[in-house]
């Protein structure tokens, strides 16, 4: 699904670039949960933007599956000043939906994450929490092969982010819309691939089958998640790894 070959992110000029990557190799496959952990300014944000296609490697290679429907989640949802169920409906109509159509899809998602009494609200008069579930919604309603995450959770109250979290790992399991299959555009049903950074080693754990954990834009440790939180397997093969676990479950 991705194929990264010693792909690199540098910002500003050569003399002076932030290495936010550096020489970073990985294979993400189909229906897989890849959790991205790391202190702040390890990589992850790039990393995600790389995946999406929001950043251009400065050297390496990033190659994607053909014809790959992909979604972005932010940590902020952004969502226009417009009402809840137009900020879902225009997604779909970008994509080719017509407006009469695509409004009741996006009714349809919005049921899906129990928002639908709230369609004719203005979007961004909504708590974060019910933000983020109508980013939720958009992105299913646009039935995306692959979701990227961006700390999703991190700015939400304890109940918010076990809601948003629950909707997360539903999506994950369940990747075919009702509505796109109403649709009829001869999508195939897969299992969604869920790429993710957190600081929550509980959701990691909860959500991911795999981690990835980067430092300074390198990655040094890319392990089945039982076995990345195996103390001795970490201390003894990944030690910055382990340090940096020890460090965040203390």
């Amino acid at each position: 699904m991705f194929r990264l070959a010693d792909a690199s992110v540098h910002f500003g000029r050569p003399a002076s670039a932030v290495r936010a990557l550096t020489a970073v190799t990985l294979t993400i496959h189909p229906g897989e949960r890849v959790a991205l952990i790391g202190a702040n300014g390890c990589g992850k944000s790039t990393l995600l933007r790389l995946l999406h296609g929001l950043a251009a490697p400065t050297a390496g290679q990033v190659e994607r599956a053909p014809a790959l429907q992909q979604a972005m989640l932010f940590q902020r949802p952004h969502l226009l000043r417009m009402t809840v169920q137009r900020n879902i409906a225009l997604g779909l109509w970008l994509r080719g939906t017509p407006w009469g159509a695509a409004k009741v899809l996006a009714l349809e998602a919005l049921t899906r994450v129990g928002l639908s009494a709230l369609a004719g609200r203005n979007a961004r008069k909504l708590s974060g929490g019910q933000q983020q579930r109508v980013a939720l919604a958009r992105a299913w309603a646009l039935n995306p092969q692959v979701l990227l995450l961006d700390e999703p959770t991190a700015s939400l109250d304890p109940h918010a982010k076990r809601e948003v979290e629950a909707l997360i790992e539903e999506f994950s399991n369940q990747p075919q819309s009702a509505a796109v299959e109403k649709a009829g555009d001869g999508s195939m049903s897969s299992a969604m691939t869920l790429v993710f950074a957190s600081h929550n080693l509980g959701q990691v754990k909860r959500l991911a089958s795999r981690v990835i954990y980067l430092e300074q834009g390198r990655v040094l440790a890319d392990l089945p998640v039982k076995d990345f939180f195996s103390g001795s397997l970490l201390q003894s093969q990944y030690p910055a790894a382990h340090l940096f676990l020890k460090g965040e479950s203390v």
